[in-house]
C-alpha cells in the first residue's frame, strides 16, 4: 500500500511538473531594417534546433509563416494597449479574435504575454493595468475555447527590491501588494508561469571585480557561493538570480508558481566601454545555458532542484535598430544575412567539440583610455542634422566651439560638426545615462578625431 501511495504521489508530481518540456526556444525580435523575411526566419529558427519561438507582437506574416511547423509559439500584446484592454472586455475579445483565432490551431499558439517588462519600461499608470488585462484576455480565450493558451507577462530583475543573497529576494514595496501578489494569484489559479528575463551579463559587467566571469558563464568549477540563510550552495550567477525570484514569490505566499525563462543570453559585441561583450563569452554562456536547461533529468536550481525551466534564448538576430548601448544590437545567434555568429544548437544535442573554434576574447578586462563619439558612416544627412540640433540643445555650451569663427567651425561640414557635438554631449552627460547612439547615427571610436587647434572632448575610462 505504501509503495502504491508513493507511486501515485510520484505520478502527480510528474504530471504537475512535467506537463512542460525542457526544450529551449528562441526570441524572434524584429527591430532591424535588414532582417530576413518571416518565411526565411522560420526556416532559420528550425535550423537552430528550436522547438519554441516567442515574438513581441502578433505579426500576421510571422504567424502565417509558423503554420504547420510544429513550433510552439508565444505572442504578445503591446504595452501601449494594456490600459484600454484592462477596462474593456470587448476590446480584449476583439484583440483575441483578430490576433489569435485566425491562426489557431495551425499555428501552435501556446502562450500569450500581456506586455513586455511593463514595470521596467512603461509609465507607472500602466502597471496597474497588467493583471486586469490578463484576466480579460484569459476570459476572451475561454470564450473561444482556447484553453491550451497560457496567459502571463514578462518581468525583468528590477522588480526586486533585494536579490542578494537569494534567500533575501524581495519584490519592490511599491509593486508587491498592488501588482505582483494579484498577478501571482492569477498565475497560480490558471497554472501559468512567471515569465522572467535573466541576464547574468548585466550584474557581472557592473561588478567584474566582485563577480567572477566563469561564475557568470556557467564555467566555474571551484567557485561557489553558499547562502548564509538557506544554506543552499550556488555554482553560477543564473541560479542565484532565478532563486532570488523564487524566494520573493514565497514571501508573498506563492512558493510553487512555475518560472519560465522568457529571455536569457549574452551579447556577442558592444561598445568600446562595454566589458566582456564578445563572441567567445556569448557562445560559452548560451551553450552552457542550453546544456543546463535541456538536461534530463531536469537540474532546476538549488531552491527548486529537479524543476523544469522552460526557456527562450535572446535573440534570433543582431537587430540594428534597437536603441541604447551597442550590446543591445548584438545579442543575436545570427547575423541579419542568416549566417551564424557562432555555432549553436538549441536542442542541446551537438557537443561543443563539433563547433568551429571560437575567437579569443579581447575585452574581458575594462577598457582604459579615452573614447570619442562621432558620426557613423553613411548615415542620412537630414537625420544627422536633427541629431546635431538635439545635441547642441543639451548640456553646457555643448556646441560653442563649432560656431562660425570658433576653433572647431572648420571644416564646415555636417559630419564634422555632428561628430564634435556628439563627443561634447556624451562627455558631459554620460554620467547621467547618456549613450553614444543618437538613433544609430553615432559610434564610439578610440581614435582621436581632433584636428589642428580643435580638440574634441572625450570620455576617459
Amino acid at each position: 500500500m505504501g509503495l502504491l501511495r508513493l507511486s501515485v504521489l510520484f505520478l502527480f508530481f510528474s504530471i504537475s511538473r512535467g506537463e512542460i518540456s525542457s526544450q529551449v526556444g528562441i526570441n524572434y525580435g524584429q527591430l532591424g531594417d535588414n532582417l530576413p523575411s518571416p518565411k526565411q526566419s522560420v526556416t532559420l529558427i528550425q535550423s537552430l534546433g528550436a522547438k519554441r519561438v516567442k515574438i513581441y507582437d502578433a505579426n500576421p506574416d510571422i504567424l502565417n509563416a509558423l503554420k504547420d511547423t510544429n513550433l510552439q509559439v508565444s505572442i504578445m500584446v503591446p504595452n501601449q494597449l494594456l490600459t484600454n484592454i484592462s477596462t474593456n472586455q470587448k476590446l480584449a475579445d476583439s484583440w483575441v479574435e483578430s490576433n489569435v483565432v485566425p491562426f489557431y490551431p495551425k499555428t501552435k499558439i501556446r502562450y500569450l504575454l500581456v506586455g513586455n517588462e511593463v514595470i521596467s519600461s512603461s509609465p507607472k499608470e500602466t502597471w496597474y493595468s497588467i493583471v486586469p488585462a490578463m484576466r480579460k484576455l484569459k476570459n476572451s480565450l475561454k470564450t473561444h475555447s482556447l484553453n491550451k493558451i497560457k496567459v502571463g507577462t514578462s518581468m525583468a530583475m528590477d522588480v526586486l527590491e533585494s536579490s542578494f543573497p537569494p534567500s533575501n529576494g524581495t519584490f519592490r514595496s511599491d509593486i508587491a501588494g498592488p501588482i505582483v501578489k494579484p498577478m501571482l494569484q492569477f498565475l497560480s489559479r490558471t497554472k501559468s508561469f512567471y515569465f522572467l528575463d535573466v541576464y547574468p551579463y548585466f550584474p557581472w559587467s557592473s561588478e567584474p571585480k566582485n563577480i567572477n566571469l566563469d561564475y557568470a558563464l556557467f564555467e566555474s568549477r571551484t567557485i561557489t557561493y553558499t547562502d548564509p540563510v538557506s544554506n543552499l550552495t550556488y555554482t553560477n550567477m543564473f541560479d542565484q538570480m532565478v532563486d532570488s525570484v523564487v524566494f520573493a514569490m514565497k514571501k508573498l505566499g506563492y512558493p510553487d508558481v512555475r518560472i519560465w525563462i522568457a529571455e536569457t543570453g549574452w551579447p556577442n559585441a558592444g561598445d568600446i566601454d562595454q566589458i566582456g561583450a564578445n563572441i567567445y563569452n556569448a557562445a560559452t554562456y548560451n551553450r552552457n545555458a542550453i546544456k543546463k536547461l535541456t538536461a534530463k533529468p531536469a537540474i532546476g536550481t538549488p531552491a527548486r532542484p529537479g524543476w523544469v525551466l522552460p526557456s527562450f534564448i535572446f535573440a534570433l538576430y543582431n537587430e540594428n535598430q534597437k536603441p541604447g548601448p551597442g550590446t543591445e544590437r548584438h545579442f543575436g545567434l545570427l547575423y541579419p544575412n542568416g549566417s551564424n555568429v557562432y555555432g549553436i544548437d538549441l536542442s542541446g544535442e551537438t557537443p561543443d567539440s563539433d563547433f568551429e573554434p571560437l575567437p579569443k576574447p579581447d575585452n574581458n578586462e575594462p577598457y582604459k583610455g579615452k573614447i570619442w563619439c562621432v558620426a557613423a558612416r553613411g548615415v542620412n544627412a537630414s537625420e544627422l542634422g536633427s541629431a546635431l540640433s538635439y545635441a547642441c540643445s543639451q548640456g553646457n555650451k555643448t556646441c560653442d566651439p563649432i560656431q562660425p569663427g570658433k576653433e572647431c567651425f572648420k571644416p564646415d561640414s555636417l559630419v564634422w560638426h555632428a561628430s564634435y557635438a556628439f563627443s561634447s554631449y556624451w562627455s558631459q552627460l554620460k554620467q547621467t545615462g547618456a549613450t553614444c547612439y543618437f538613433n544609430g547615427l553615432a559610434t564610439q571610436t578610440a581614435k582621436d578625431p581632433s584636428f589642428g587647434h580643435c580638440k574634441f572632448p572625450s570620455v576617459t575610462l
